[in-house]
Formats: structure tokens, sequence, C-alpha cells
């Protein structure tokens, strides 16, 4: 039994258990997921799994695994926040909303290891590199190499993007005023939510939010250079050693997605409302109807920024670090 079936066979299992306690998995703001939900996704993940099995290259099975492949990559939407909860030590809303997350995350990648594989022996290809040779040795990785200057131009272009988000949290942590909220009244707001080391950072001037996204720049900086392939000298024992391929490309896909479509709704929303499209947003202490505006348009580009920055750094490091099966020595 492959690990596919084997995550199949749990991911069913506490679906159906799930559905048959009656315990809510929330998922996002206060919805939790349905019973039918539940069980549509346990029939979809056995499905799929029964499907990466199949001997014969067929159109129906690619078609299966890939759709199973988006579903359960929408079913990580709440991976960002979750991973800055869990860094600002604050506890999570829901154990099983985090199980459900951990969950349809290790499918994705399974699937994925199954989809790609499976659509080039479907095309001919060789499943290992996608090469168009018969047969071949050991896959043979290449030499690290830095992303192109037209790829690292366009992935810093889009991190400036945090800039005024960042800038603005960091000025009200520090008491300066920003957008027509005092620094005093934002962390008044802050201050009854925030607590363990989310409230330990604010003392000290840092935005756990900030934190994080800065995680994320170190992970677009990693894609883009050869530290990225190659652990370079300050990992210390690791120093020199080959960086595994999904390492950096599996939280950048689980991220990537999210952020850049929230991003990209965010700053719609805002040029809507702006246009007089929709109705002006509705302000709530300490914010003005002007400052929750400029504040949602410097989150959305925020988002948008790190997620599509994500996607084309990731897709320039999927490219440079594909093994390449050896030819077979006679």
């Amino acid at each position: 039994m492959n690990a596919l079936m084997i995550w199949a066979c749990l991911y069913a299992a506490a679906q159906v258990s799930w559905v048959v306690t009656g315990t809510p998995v929330g998922w996002a703001l206060q919805l939790s997921y349905t019973p039918a939900v539940h069980l549509l996704m346990a029939a979809l993940a056995v499905l799929a799994a029964l499907a990466s099995r199949a001997r014969q290259g067929s159109v129906v099975v690619m078609a299966t695994l890939w759709v199973a492949l988006a579903v359960f990559a929408a079913g990580t939407a709440g991976a960002p926040m979750l991973f800055v909860t869990l860094m600002s030590l604050t506890g999570v809303d829901s154990v099983t909303g985090l199980a459900q997350v951990v969950l349809n995350a290790v499918g994705a990648v399974l699937l994925l290891g199954a989809a790609v594989p499976y659509g080039r022996r479907l095309r001919g290809r060789c499943p290992r590199c996608g090469g168009g040779h018969e047969g071949g040795g050991a896959p043979s990785h290449p030499a690290p190499t830095r992303a192109s200057t037209r790829t690292r131009v366009a992935v810093y272009a889009l991190m400036c993007g945090l800039v005024p988000w960042a800038a603005v949290k960091t000025i009200w942590l520090l008491d300066g005023d920003a957008l027509g909220v005092t620094g005093a009244a934002w962390q008044r707001v802050m201050g009854a939510e925030e607590r363990g080391v989310s409230a330990a950072l604010a003392s000290a001037g840092i935005d756990v939010t900030v934190l994080a996204a800065l995680v994320g720049v170190f992970l677009l900086t990693g894609l883009m250079y050869k530290w990225g392939q190659i652990f370079p000298r300050w990992t210390l024992f690791l120093a020199g050693r080959r960086v595994p391929r999904l390492l950096p490309l599996i939280p950048a896909w689980l991220t990537a997605t999210t952020l850049s479509v929230y991003g990209v709704l965010l700053v719609c929303y805002t040029a809507l409302t702006v246009a007089g499209v929709l109705p002006e947003m509705t302000a709530s202490p300490p914010f003005t109807a002007e400052g929750i505006t400029w504040m949602t348009l410097f989150g959305g580009l925020a988002f948008a920024g790190l997620g599509i920055g994500l996607i084309v750094a990731a897709l320039s490091y999927a490219r440079r670090s594909l093994p390449v099966c050896a030819p077979t020595r006679v």
C-alpha cells in the first residue's frame, strides 16, 4: 500500500468520524464544514488514491487526480493565518480545523507527486524527469544556479508591495500616527487581542504578521539564489549538502495561491469602492472610512505581492532544480 492510499484511508476515517460524532471542523471565520462536504471529500480522497494505481494511461484518471489535487489544495486556504497563529503561540481557534488543513496539505503534496509522473507517462515522457528519453540511470541533480535577472527583478518589484502595509503597522507600534489612526488607539485595540509571543513582540515594536511576512521574504530569496539549493555555511552541520527539492517548494505552493487570490480580491474590492461601484467601506474605531480604505489597499498589495512573488520564484526554482535522468552506462 503506497503513501497516497494510506493517506486516503486516514483522511476518509477522519471525515467519517467527525460526521458520526458531530464534531465541528472550522475552515473560515466562524463557518464549519457540513457533513455532506466531509463525506464528499472522503469519497474523493479514496477515488483519487484508487485512480493513481491505474496501470493503463487514461485522460479520465489524470483529470481525476488533478481535480482532487485542486480540491485538497483549496482546503489549505487557511494555512498562512494558521502559521501566524502558531508562530505567535496564541493558540488556534479550531484544533480540528488545523488537523483538516494539515490533512489537506499532505494529500495535495501526495497527489501532486502522483499526478505529475502519471501525466508524463500519458504523454510518452519519462515519469521521473519529463525528458523524451526511453531509459536512464538515477536522476542527476543540476548544479545550483540563481534565477534569471528578469525573474529576480519581477519578484523584487512584487515584494515592494509589502512596504506600505509593513511600514504603517510598524509606525503604529512605535506610537506614531498614520492613516488618521494614532499609535495609542491602534495599540489599545490590538492589545485586547494579543497575548503570548505576539504581545511581547508588539511591546518591542514588532508586529507578528510583519514578522511572518519576513519569513515569506526569506523563502522568496532562497527560491531565487543558489543557497536555496545547497545549504550555505551559516547552516553549520548542513553546510554543503543539497537542499531537498520539496523543502522550499511545498510551503511556497501551499501559501502562494491563498495569499495571491486574497490580495487580488482586496485590491479589486478597494478599486471598486473608490470608483463608487460598491458602497463605501464601513469603518469602526479607530479607523476612519478613508483610513480603512487605504489599509485595505495596502493589505491587498502586500498579500498579492508576496503570493504572486512566491509563484514566480517557485516556478523558477522548480525548473532550475529539476533532476535529469543520467544516461545509462553500457
